[in-house]
């Protein structure tokens, strides 16, 4: 899938960063908004926690746990399943019960839905809970708040959600996203607004953060919050507690991924940490996962990891089986990835595990992506959003048919009765028509345009003061333009690709990981465009600059030209009108059109997408391209994947024109 490239240019305002910092650190720092010493300084250095006002009702919260502490009430902390939810658990159970405290934690489960719940907090209350407070979550929980009063209960409350227009009754509501809190920074995460809450309840800071800083990055990490001010200095120093003490659980699940502790990184948590940690709930219950970062010893610590490290297996085994249900229903309908939303549903799906799914299906097709699960007469859904279509707002627009949803622009959930599905999508091509006449591209970021010349061994070692990287704090990317591709081959057995590009009058080498040597589409000697990474790797302890390809086209490419042509096709599929005026150039005209695409289709194989042979043939129009290969579809003379075309025999000669889409397409020209 092409994604439109997006490469700032250096201007006058860029001059004192440039100065200070150089033309490489200095232009990405630049790139990203970043353009003065001082906001360098800030950006690079330590950082602090607990700068500027302290959260609203902060002290309100430390004087009523500190109450229930005093009178020897039962505390209840009720959490959330996910990554987040569990270690701001963990946090505040584990120092509530090293002060003493008669305290139980909470995590629902996934089918109970996010946040609190009446039947649960009965069962809580009933279990002589005198005090509940939520971490992750309740700023919306009114009615639940309500009950928790009408039953004698007391209710603290943090979270970093966004609030409605009334809070919840209780003693405190800590939450920075609070309309009246003017604490300076609003991008916590749970876990982050329960280290605040840890610190004000011990007034040690430095002790607190020796004992949870390790857990709260990964909260941080895990809820994917943008890594800058205070949440650079949480994952700063969570990443220096694991390297010297840490807790004993994480510790041994790092190693279980085949990481240590000593040398992990904020991108390792994110790829292999959190998604462990993720899975109990997703698939089973978030409470192993707790009880595996509340380890004491190293051998309880071994034994728990067992249980998450086989609930990560059957997540990845769930997750694949979904993918291959995918695959089989784009296979027979390819014309779902023409829609402006793609929308999938399943049976037997598991609603846990389609977030993750939705989010990959958007990516790889780079559009507005929808996944349902269906149980028996509900489906439950997971939304996920490219460039600027607003997840939320289309949630909205449809909400007649929905039991429930949330979320916000880029990404969101709902519940709905089966046999409002059919109306539901009805209103989601409604409302896109309406809103996204033309839809958002899924775009590429660069930092910067580089060569060969100003990616040195002494510069990409510098990267390492942007460091850690993540949210909002991407590892730089670069485009390097007109590189001539001098060898590729075969890495894993086909399964990857290498190659050799010529830039700035120096060669370096690339790697992939994501596409194989089978679906590189450059052939030797190519001019080629390039976006990638840039990396040290040492080899008999001599070191050198490998990039790490991100995407790559032919040097030049008009990439305007391929999205029109790409939205006349996609419109042709939906059954929509174009401008006929465009119809010689993207609507096979002759039976010579019909075998030329062929032929390429021939030669091709199946072996690249219908987007790279477009792209890198250069001879042919995207559209062009997808309407013959449809029409040889239709007549059983080729089969699709959706991306993919092979041909196959023809049970009979047919003429293409006078039946089928083209001849569809030509009464209406």
């Amino acid at each position: 899938m092409l994604r439109k490239w997006i490469v700032p240019e250096a201007g006058a305002a860029d001059g004192e960063i440039r100065a200070e910092y150089g033309d490489f650190l200095g232009g990405i720092l630049a790139s990203r908004g970043i353009r003065t010493k001082k906001a360098a300084e800030r950006f690079l250095g330590e950082g602090d926690f607990f700068e500027g006002e302290p959260p609203a009702d902060l002290e309100k919260a430390v004087a009523a746990i500190a109450d229930a502490l005093e009178s020897g009430v039962k505390i209840t902390v009720y959490g959330d399943y996910d990554c987040d939810g569990v270690t701001s658990t963990v946090m505040l159970y584990h120092y509530l019960d090293t002060l003493g405290a008669e305290v139980e934690f909470y995590i629902p489960e996934r089918s109970e839905g996010f946040g609190m719940n009446i039947p649960a907090l009965r069962r809580i209350i009933d279990g002589g809970t005198g005090l509940i407070v939520t971490v992750d979550n309740g700023i919306n929980a009114l009615e639940e708040a309500e009950y928790i009063k009408e039953r004698g209960a007391k209710l603290v409350i943090t979270d970093h959600h966004q609030p409605g227009e009334t809070l919840p009754v209780c003693e405190a509501c800590v939450d920075p996203n609070r309309r009246d809190d003017y604490s300076p920074f609003k991008d916590l995460c749970g876990a982050g607004v329960v280290l605040k809450l840890l610190c004000a309840l011990e007034e040690d800071k430095e002790y607190i953060l020796s004992q949870y800083a390790d857990l709260a990055m990964v909260g941080t990490i895990g809820d994917v919050m943008p890594l800058r001010g205070e949440n650079r200095f949480i994952v700063k120093k969570g990443l220096e507690l694991l390297r010297n003490a840490g807790n004993e659980g994480l510790k041994k699940l790092i190693y279980t991924v085949g990481l240590s502790p000593k040398s992990v990184t904020s991108t390792d948590i994110a790829y292999k940490i959190c998604p462990a940690i993720n899975s109990a709930g997703r698939v089973e219950s978030a409470e192993k996962a707790a009880r595996l970062l509340l380890a004491e010893t190293q051998s309880d610590a071994a034994r728990l990891c067992e249980n998450v490290a086989e609930l990560n297996a059957k997540r990845r085994e769930i997750e694949r089986k979904i993918n291959d249900d995918i695959a089989k229903m784009l296979e027979n309908d390819p014309k779902i990835l023409a829609k402006r939303v793609i929308f999938l549903a399943g049976e037997g799906w598991n609603a846990g595990v389609i977030g993750i799914v939705c989010a990959r299906i958007a990516e790889k097709y780079g559009k507005p992506t929808i996944i349902a699960a269906i149980e028996k007469n509900e489906a439950r859904g997971s939304c996920r959003s490219v460039g600027n279509f607003s997840i939320y707002g289309l949630l909205n627009y449809c909400s007649g048919y929905l039991a429930k949803f949330g979320g916000h622009p880029m990404a969101g959930g709902f519940s709905i009765k089966t046999e409002n599905i059919g109306e539901f999508k009805r209103k989601i091509d409604e409302y896109t028509l309406a809103n996204y006449p033309i839809m958002p591209l899924s775009e590429l970021f660069a930092d910067m345009r580089a060569d060969g010349g100003l990616l040195t061994t002494e510069n990409i070692v510098s990267l390492s003061r942007l460091e850690p990287f993540g949210e909002g704090c991407e590892r730089p990317v670069f485009l390097l333009e007109n590189c001539e591709l001098l060898s590729k081959r075969p890495l894993k057995d086909g399964k990857y690709v290498s190659f050799d590009v010529k830039t700035g009058g120096k060669t370096l080498r690339a790697v992939s990981f994501r596409i194989s040597y089978g679906e590189f589409a450059a052939e030797i000697g190519d001019r080629l465009d390039i976006v990638a990474g840039a990396e040290i790797n040492e080899y008999n302890g001599v070191k050198s600059v490998q990039l790490r390809l991100v995407d790559y086209r032919p040097a030049g490419f008009r990439e305007d030209r391929f999205f029109a042509a790409k939205r006349v096709s996609e419109a042709i599929a939906r059954g929509e009108g174009f401008d006929r005026r465009l119809a010689p150039r993207v609507i096979p005209q002759s039976r010579e059109d019909l075998m030329k695409i062929y032929d390429l289709l021939r030669r091709n194989n199946g072996r690249l997408t219908l987007e790279q042979l477009a792209v890198f043939d250069g001879t042919v129009n995207y559209c062009m391209l997808k309407v013959a290969a449809d029409a040889f579809c239709e007549a059983e003379m080729a089969q699709s994947d959706g991306e993919r075309v092979r041909l196959v025999p023809a049970k009979e000669k047919r003429d293409l024109f006078a039946s089928g889409l083209l001849a569809r397409l030509s009464k209406s020209n």
